[in-house]
């Protein structure tokens, strides 16, 4: 695990007690999604730098990342397309562009987007991992605090 990943994961564990963060992941056709949405305060800025995020209280981050199932092992990494999109409570719907990030092994997909207090997103993930014909459906719905 790099640097920068173990960085995100001690700082989301720091702020668990502070911040409700939103840690799913789906199963499909032999492949584990697993999705997340945070503040993007929660990230340092050394990182969110380093991704080209602007720490905002009025931002969020998308992160995703695509596992293929490996028996007796934790899994393999794979690339993907990876389409996403929010919806808010009354219905506004907006596209969230994700840029794909490696890091030695690992490889993931991050996106940001604007988010308010008290704020109440659902997310909808359309996952095709690279070689496989099938898309994995996923959603995850994240509440926003920002005061």
């Amino acid at each position: 695990m790099t640097h920068a990943i173990q960085s995100v994961l001690v700082a989301l564990l720091m702020l668990l007690p502070f911040t409700t963060v939103a840690e799913n992941s789906t199963q499909g056709h032999g492949y584990t999604v697993h999705h997340n949405a945070i503040p993007d305060t929660t990230l340092s800025p050394e990182i969110a730098k380093q991704y080209g995020l602007v720490r905002s209280k009025y931002r969020g981050m998308l992160n995703v990342s695509v596992i293929k199932e490996v028996p007796g092992t934790t899994g393999t990494p794979v690339t993907a397309q990876v389409k996403a999109r929010s919806t808010n409570l009354i219905g506004q719907m907006r596209e969230i562009d994700l840029r794909e990030i490696r890091e030695g092994e690992a490889v993931y997909y991050i996106g940001d987007f604007p988010i308010t207090n008290l704020e109440t997103l659902t997310f909808r993930l359309e996952v095709t991992p690279k070689g496989f014909d099938k898309t994995i459906k996923a959603q995850l719905t994240q509440q926003f605090f920002i005061d």
